[in-house]
């Protein structure tokens, strides 16, 4: 018997509406999310425009602050590089660092090595662990900073007694120095410091956050009291903005690996994330357990739940799960027809000896055994051949 059949010049290539048809709902969240990053982007480009700068009037800028101290006599004179910064220190003139981790350790070292003899106030915007240390010897940043925004003063420093409650919180620290004044503390760890020089009449102010210097939080608590009281010492204030295009930052053996660039409690984050995604694909995993068959509410004919199930097999690319059903139903008709019982219908031994014996002399058992039991085919062309041949052998022993 010749179980092979002639093909139809069926072309099984998707073909372009197809291939669109799969792939536009892909094409559609890609476009959306670089759409939402742009977005995302432009809005924190805007937001960020101008933050801590004393001539940005921007919700995060700090010109209310430079106005107020103006008003008092206090000139303020914004600086981009660290050899203005180190230029302007003098015993008359606060300094103001508003981005301390920006700098390279050769910096800071620099920095702290012409304030701490300049007989000035250096004010420090919330300094992490990468500058801290360095720029103000003795005192160390908490890893956990604080939940709180209104605090106490609890301090005996004279400035933060008649600024009373402000918005500190942000970064907590703790200092060896025996003299500092630790103010504002957030479950027992200040949010601001006062560290004394040891020689000269230098000191160092520490914020744990910079929310007294923003033009949209001044007018809160005794933000502007704390403020002006901490800028305007000395008559003139420098306002320090570290630029990365500072030549001075230039340095090949003072780079910051990756995860020193990362911000503070991302680990903390990342884990969040890890067990979100896990309880999240808990929740639609498969339920484990036997089906439960339900009746359909409505009848469906078989040629649309046949064409279905082909679609989904095509879709997915499973030729092997869709030559095994053509197999396994080809070989549950057959054997009833030749004498086999059904339970023994997927058994090569008793299935290919009856099945040669009902079809006499044509074929021969190596051909019924690859095209009942062989491998998967390699394309769709191969599974539509296996397909048409299943079909003719049926035929071939169904004929009287």
């Amino acid at each position: 018997m010749t179980t092979e059949a002639t093909l139809p010049s069926t072309s099984a290539s998707p073909t372009a509406r197809q291939v669109w048809t799969r792939a536009r709902g892909v094409t559609l969240a890609v476009v959306l999310l670089l759409v939402a990053a742009v977005v995302i982007a432009t809005i924190r480009s805007d937001t960020r425009h101008g933050t801590l700068d004393p001539r940005s009037a921007d919700p995060k800028g700090s010109r209310a602050v430079a106005e107020l101290l103006a008003d008092r006599g206090v000139d303020t004179r914004v600086v981009t590089t660290l050899d203005e910064a180190r230029a302007a220190a003098a015993a008359d003139t606060t300094l103001l660092v508003a981005s301390p981790d920006l700098l390279t350790h050769r910096q800071q070292s620099w920095l702290r090595s012409t304030t701490a003899d300049s007989g000035g106030r250096t004010v420090l915007v919330a300094p992490g662990s990468w500058s801290v240390e360095r720029l103000v010897p003795g005192v160390t940043a908490d890893p956990a900073t604080s939940l709180d925004s209104e605090l106490s003063p609890d301090c005996a420093l004279p400035a933060a007694q008649r600024a009373g409650t402000a918005d500190l919180g942000g970064v907590r620290y703790t200092t060896t120095h025996l003299d500092a004044d630790e103010c504002y503390p957030s479950e027992r760890l200040a949010t601001l410091l006062r560290v004394p020089e040891s020689t000269g009449d230098s000191d160092s102010i520490v914020l744990g956050a910079p929310d007294i210097l923003y033009n949209e939080r001044l007018d809160e608590q005794g933000n502007a009291s704390l403020a002006l009281q901490l800028l305007g010492s000395r008559p003139h204030l420098v306002w320090y903005l570290p630029s990365l295009s500072d030549a001075s930052a230039a340095d090949s053996d003072d780079e910051r690996s990756f995860f020193d660039l990362l911000p503070s409690g991302w680990l903390w984050g990342t884990l969040q994330l890890f067990i979100a995604a896990a309880l999240a694909a808990l929740w639609r995993a498969r339920r484990l357990g036997p089906l439960v068959p339900e009746k359909l509410p409505v009848a469906i004919r078989a040629s649309e739940t046949v064409e279905g199930r082909a679609r989904l097999y095509r879709k997915a690319n499973a030729r092997d799960r869709a030559a095994t059903a053509l197999r396994s139903t080809t070989r549950t008709r057959l054997a009833p027809l030749i004498g086999v019982p059904i339970t023994q219908a997927h058994a090569p031994e008793a299935l290919l000896p009856a099945l040669s014996a009902h079809l006499h002399n044509h074929g021969d058992g190596q051909t019924l055994h690859t095209l009942l039991f062989g491998p998967p085919p390699s394309d769709d062309t191969a599974l539509i051949a296996l397909a048409d041949q299943l079909d003719a052998l049926e035929r071939e022993v169904r004929r009287p």
